[in-house]
């Protein structure tokens, strides 16, 4: 078995495991409250406070839970020397965020790419790379602890895959990581998912509706 094929066996196997747990934690206790119908966001039946974190933004300042307070966010993980994945989720999202630039800033829905490459990429990498996608986009890294824990926070999981090279050159390797798209509320929590393949429309008139939902009295 390659390290790129027992990359995405462990990935799968500890991908389930998140879920399972989710799932016991968010399947008990009192009965969820009805949802609104969305067409691309999965919310969960209760949103989940989520520990603290420290990540760097793209221009140096921290990014920590009450930097994402009073928006809806759109949480990424990925790395700028992704070959697919990454280039092609943050141009969908781009789409959708084209939807929402009419709203005002203070309510504006967010994006922000975390790259989990922090070897490669520091955080005015990522930002760079993030913003010729979108000029709206946050972007953010961390050192791997800090990443795997937020990460774990959102269910989400990274794994450093070496190439056949690796051993004769330390920068061939890949990172694999979850596709999935965390939604956090405006007050900072876990809400919901967004699995691929994406829907930039679907997604963009979700996260509308969502915004909408908080303005109204």
């Amino acid at each position: 078995m390659s390290n790129r094929t027992l990359g995405y066996v462990l990935l799968a196997a500890l991908a389930a495991g998140a879920g399972l747990l989710a799932a016991r934690h968010f399947l008990g206790g009192e009965p969820a409250a009805p949802q609104p119908a969305l067409q691309a966001v999965t919310l969960l039946p209760r949103p989940r406070e989520l520990p603290p974190f420290n990540l760097r933004q793209s221009d140096g300042t921290p990014l920590v839970p009450g930097e994402l307070a009073g928006h809806w966010t759109l949480v990424f993980l990925g790395f700028t020397f992704c070959p697919d994945v990454c280039p092609t989720t943050l141009a969908e999202l781009a789409l959708a965020q084209k939807q929402w630039e009419a709203l005002p800033e203070t309510i504006r829905p967010r994006v922000l790419f975390v790259s989990v490459d922090p070897e490669r990429d520091t955080p005015a990498k990522a930002g760079e790379y993030a913003h010729a996608f979108h000029p709206d986009t946050l972007a953010a890294t961390a050192d791997v602890p800090a990443l795997e824990k937020f990460a774990t926070s959102l269910g989400f999981v990274f794994m450093k895959v070496p190439g056949r090279h690796y051993e004769q050159n330390p920068q061939d390797y890949s990172v694999d990581h979850s596709a999935n798209i965390a939604v956090l509320d405006p007050q900072g929590r876990l809400a919901g998912l967004i699995r691929p393949p994406l829907q930039p429309q679907a997604i963009a008139a979700d996260l509308l509706r969502l915004t909408e939902m908080d303005r109204a009295p």
